[in-house]
């Protein structure tokens, strides 16, 4: 029995579940409807716009959680709000990848056939991720050129660490890199 929901916001989780299980082109309908427990009519009243509607819904409910969760913290004005904001981003990237049982979705579509189809709002992504990393980093005391050197190793450290994980089925290890990576941040610090 189809599910009811009566909210889009609702679904916008589960479609990000088989997008991230299955990347854009493998999350066929059939695939979106066993996700969501929505019928064919459900999904579409939801999304007339079809699939890429679905992911452009899904990318956008990413971009505004990282937004809030990590790049805002990172923007914090002086050195010690810097300093805890990038605190707060290894901690939310752990909590929001699931302690690394979780891909980046947006990993994904970089990756996949979909990566021309999203290039925009992928770009833009990583793009703002390593820039609030480097801004931070420079309040915290580092010249310009060490702070967006070392907020490209983490970030691409990150969604390393996540594939990794995963390709190792160790959860455990993207933790760990993420340690070693907020050490590393700490000790290079002046």
């Amino acid at each position: 029995m189809a599910r009811v929901m009566g909210e889009r916001s609702e679904v916008v989780p589960l479609l990000a579940e088989v997008f991230r299980a299955y990347g854009f082109e493998g999350a066929s309908l059939a695939r979106i409807t066993e996700g969501t427990g929505l019928g064919k009519g459900s999904i579409y009243n939801f999304f007339p716009g079809g699939k890429e509607e679905m992911a452009e819904a899904v990318l956008g409910e990413i971009d505004g959680w990282f937004r809030d969760q990590v790049f805002q913290p990172l923007r914090a004005v002086g050195a010690d709000e810097a300093e805890q904001g990038v605190e707060r981003m290894f901690t939310a990237v752990g909590r929001y990848f699931l302690s690394g049982r979780k891909v980046c979705l947006v990993g994904v579509f970089a990756l996949g056939h979909e990566r021309d189809r999203f290039a925009v709002k992928v770009q833009a992504y990583f793009a703002e991720w390593v820039q609030a990393l480097a801004a931070a980093l420079e309040r915290g005391g580092r010249d310009a050129a060490s702070a967006l050197a070392l907020s490209e190793d983490v970030v691409g450290g990150i969604q390393g660490a996540l594939v990794l994980a995963r390709a190792a089925d160790e959860p455990e290890l993207f933790m760990r890199a993420l340690e070693r990576m907020q050490q590393r941040l700490k000790e290079t610090r002046h």
